[in-house]
C-alpha cells in the first residue's frame, strides 16, 4: 500500500478509511463510556460559554474596565468562548458519529480547535507583553491606544484562522498515508510536529515573561515606601498579576500534556503508545505515587500476586509435561535467598 498511497490522492475515501490506516479504532456502537464523554463534555462546554459570556458582558458595561489590557483580556474571554462552542460542536461529531463524517466534516471539526487553541495561546501571549510593558514602567495601565490594541486583536484572529485552516489547505496525509498521524488520522506527522513545538515555545516565553515580571514586582515592592497611594497601586498590579498568571496556569497545565503526546505522535514515536490510555494512566498513576510515600505492605501483596500466579502457571506446565519444574524452581528461589 505503500506505493500506492504515494501515487496518489485518496480525497473521496471515508473518514473510517484513514482511521483503519492509522489503526485508530473507531465504536460504531454507543457505550457507556461514550455517553459520559459526551454529557460531561456538553456541561463544560455550557460551563465555559456561560462564564466568558459574563466576563466578557462585565467589561462592555464597566468603563473602568475600557483600558488595554481588559480589552486583551475580554478578547482571551471571547476566544475561550469560542473554544467552547468548538468544543461543543464537537460533542455533537465524535464517538460514534465520527464514522459518519466526511473528511471536509472532519476538517471543520479539527479546524474549529485548532483556531480557538491558536487565539487563547496569542492572546494570553498579548496579555503577557502588555503587563511587561505597563510593570516595567511602573504603570498600571498600559499607554497604547484603542487603535493598536484592535490591530492587535484582528491580527490574533487573522493568524488563528489561518493556523486553523493549514490543514484543509493541504498539509495533510490524503495524498501520503505513510504519513499520517495516529491521534488525528488525517494530519500529517509534520504539522502535528510544528503545531506543538509552536505551542510549546509560545507557552515557554509566556512563562519566561511572568517569571521576570514576579521577580521584578517582588523586587520593587521591597523598596516602596508605605504612602497609601503607592499601597494600593502596589496591590492593584500585584491581584490583575494573580488573575492573569492564574488563567495562564491553569491553561499550559490543561495543554502541555496534550500538546506533548503530539509531539511525540509527530515524531512517530512507536513505543509510546499514545492511544494507549490504560498504559498513560498507569505512568500518571507512578509519576503522582513518586510524590507520596510508599507503602511496603502493598509491594509485598504485589509480589505474593504475582509469585502465586507465577507457581500456578508453572504447575499448569507441569501437569501437562510431567516434569518437577516447581521443584527445579523452588531450588533456585532457595539459591537466590
Amino acid at each position: 500500500m505503500g506505493s500506492d498511497s504515494s501515487a496518489r490522492c485518496f480525497t473521496n475515501e471515508s473518514v473510517n478509511f484513514f482511521y483503519m490506516n492509522s489503526n485508530k479504532n473507531i465504536s460504531d456502537v454507543w457505550r457507556k463510556r461514550d455517553y459520559a464523554v459526551v454529557t460531561l463534555g456538553m456541561l463544560v462546554c455550557f460551563i465555559v460559554i456561560f462564564s466568558n459570556l459574563l466576563v466578557i458582558g462585565a467589561i462592555i458595561k464597566n468603563r473602568r474596565f475600557h483600558f488595554p489590557i481588559y480589552y486583551l483580556l475580554g478578547n482571551l474571554a471571547f476566544s475561550d468562548l469560542f473554544s467552547g462552542v468548538s468544543y461543543l460542536h464537537l460533542m455533537f461529531h465524535t464517538g460514534p458519529w465520527t464514522i459518519k463524517l466526511s473528511t471536509y466534516q472532519w476538517f471543520v471539526r479539527q479546524g474549529l480547535i485548532d483556531t480557538s487553541l491558536t487565539a487563547s495561546v496569542l492572546n494570553l501571549l498579548a496579555v503577557a507583553m502588555e503587563r511587561h510593558q505597563t510593570i516595567f514602567n511602573m504603570q498600571l495601565h498600559s499607554k497604547m491606544s484603542t487603535r493598536r490594541v484592535f490591530i492587535i486583536i484582528l491580527s490574533i484572529w487573522m493568524i488563528a484562522i489561518f493556523m486553523g485552516l493549514f490543514p484543509t489547505m493541504g498539509w495533510n496525509c490524503m495524498c501520503d498515508l505513510e504519513r499520517c498521524s495516529t491521534m488525528a488520522p488525517l494530519y500529517s506527522r509534520s504539522f502535528l510536529v510544528f503545531w506543538a513545538v509552536l505551542n510549546l515555545v509560545t507557552f515557554s516565553i509566556m512563562v519566561a515573561v511572568y517569571t521576570r515580571i514576579f521577580l521584578y514586582v517582588r523586587r520593587k515592592s521591597r523598596q516602596m515606601s508605605e504612602h497609601t497611594t503607592q499601597t494600593r497601586h502596589k496591590e492593584t498590579v500585584l491581584s490583575l498579576m494573580k488573575t492573569v498568571s492564574l488563567i495562564l496556569g491553569l491553561f499550559v497545565l490543561c495543554w502541555t500534556p496534550g500538546l506533548v503526546l503530539l509531539m511525540l505522535d509527530g515524531l512517530d514515536c512507536e513505543k509510546c503508545n499514545v492511544l494507549q490510555d490504560k498504559d498513560m494512566r498507569r505512568s500518571f498513576k507512578e509519576l503522582l505515587c513518586c510524590l507520596c510515600p510508599r507503602r511496603s505492605g502493598r509491594s509485598e501483596r504485589n509480589f505474593t500476586t504475582l509469585e502465586n500466579s507465577r507457581l500456578q502457571t508453572i504447575r499448569k506446565v507441569e501437569e501437562c509435561n510431567g516434569s518437577s519444574l516447581l521443584d527445579h524452581d523452588s531450588e533456585v528461589v532457595v539459591d537466590k535467598q
